[in-house]
């Protein structure tokens, strides 16, 4: 007769830096689109609990905003909110890029202690971007430079690497009977996930200056039994010059912000809604430690 294997589960922080992947591999580990992702540093600015429940053992993935030296109250509150998953993770999940050489950026957040003597493997990702051959190398920078206890290259876009990557954290994960019931992918409400959406699209949309300069507010959520639920969302920005460049010229820009948020949402919460954006101008608000509580920040 053969012995029935231990359960085991867990949480895994995935750390790194702005841009390096960590939301798409989130999404691609859940294979659930989670967490929004765009082309710019910086998109994710809340923890997100994602869950894989599997045959013996459930992962609790807790995708983090970018580490970096803050430089207002946003991102203050961003690395604290790191720190806080990181302190509540049994394993970190650290990410660099196979293209870029940020081997020294790394160390420096390795080295100051953000890891909490913590057990950390090191995922490479974006290996689809390179030579196999240059991977080798990397790995033996990598490996001298800190004590992970794996090194795994892989593609989160391409699906690369993954199925080891879920087998290696499973191997470092504590006995432990499940967290959540295990049809559950996340604990965050639907309109965290609709404002996060909203978001998206605006970074998506505009230049530089918009997004960094946008939080948005679901302020109603209906459900109706019939018809489409009606959704009336906030985007607030820093300055009044901002509003007519989100707004556009008669509405139009705002207008394709909403249309493709709707589809979106529509899509996550797999039903028809009716949704409403209007923008408002909050200054500073980044800087503004009693707005920041107030959107949710502090979570």
């Amino acid at each position: 007769m053969k012995q029935k294997l231990q359960y085991k589960a867990g949480y895994v922080t995935i750390i790194g830096r702005p841009n390096c992947g960590k939301s798409t591999l989130t999404n691609s580990l859940l294979n659930f689109k989670l967490s929004i992702v765009t082309a710019k540093p910086q998109t994710t600015r809340h923890r997100i609990l994602g869950i894989v429940s599997g045959d013996g053992y459930q992962i609790i993935f807790l995708d983090t905003p970018g580490l970096l030296d803050p430089k207002y109250k946003l991102q203050e509150v961003m690395l604290k909110t790191v720190q806080g998953a990181i302190a509540d993770a049994d394993l970190l999940l650290f990410m660099t890029e196979a293209q870029e050489d940020f081997f020294e950026k790394d160390m420096y957040f390795l080295n100051m202690g953000i890891h909490q003597q913590k057990p950390v493997i090191l995922a490479i990702n974006k290996i689809d971007l390179v030579e196999k051959s240059t991977l080798l190398p990397k790995i033996e920078t990598y490996r001298k430079g800190y004590p992970f206890c794996e090194i795994i290259p892989i593609s989160a876009l391409q699906h690369d690497g993954l199925d080891r990557l879920r087998q290696v954290i499973v191997t470092y994960l504590p006995t432990s009977s499940p967290f959540y019931p295990e049809d559950m992918i996340t604990q965050r409400p639907e309109r965290f996930f609709v404002a996060e959406i909203i978001r998206e699209k605006v970074f998506m949309k505009y230049g530089d200056e918009i997004p960094y300069s946008t939080s948005v507010h679901v302020e109603e959520f209906k459900e109706r039994d019939q018809g489409k639920d009606y959704i009336r969302a906030a985007i607030y920005l820093e300055r009044a010059s901002q509003k007519a460049i989100l707004i556009g010229k008669k509405g139009a820009a705002l207008k394709e912000v909403g249309r493709l948020a709707r589809a979106d949402i529509e899509a996550f919460l797999d039903r028809p809604v009716f949704l409403e954006l209007w923008v408002g101008v909050k200054e500073k608000w980044r800087r503004n430690e009693s707005f920041l509580r107030e959107s949710g920040y502090y979570d």
